[in-house]
């Protein structure tokens, strides 16, 4: 079983606050199928925090600053779609290849359009 237990939070995986964990079930199988922490507000007040700092300087970004981030997000996406589509499955109960040619295809869909507008 796969374990998610740390927060990406300024740039870093970071430790939740409070370690409090919870299994993610496959609808399919009823079966757990990864383990995941559950956030709490002190979690979400760090990330916040961290947000909002890095909006002082990403807020000056330019149209093709921001072009090229979300053209290297997809790329990355690209090169672990199968892993996202099998993630994807797993937690939604969904037949693999739903999830390979549906809802896996979405994510490329929306920053492709993002990237367009």
């Amino acid at each position: 079983m796969k374990e998610c237990l740390k927060f990406y939070i300024n740039g870093e995986w970071v430790d939740p606050a409070e370690k409090k964990t919870l299994d993610v079930i496959n609808p399919a199988t009823e079966e757990p199928c990864a383990k995941i922490s559950i956030g709490s507000k002190k979690d979400v007040d760090k990330a916040v925090a961290a947000a909002k700092k890095a909006f002082e300087t990403f807020s000056k970004t330019s149209v093709e600053e921001r072009i090229a981030l979300l053209s290297k997000i997809m790329e990355v996406y690209q090169s672990r779609y199968g892993e996202i589509a099998e993630a994807i499955s797993m937690e939604m109960g969904a037949p693999a290849k739903l999830s390979q040619v549906a809802q896996a295809a979405m994510g490329l869909a929306h920053l492709g359009t993002t990237i367009e507008i």
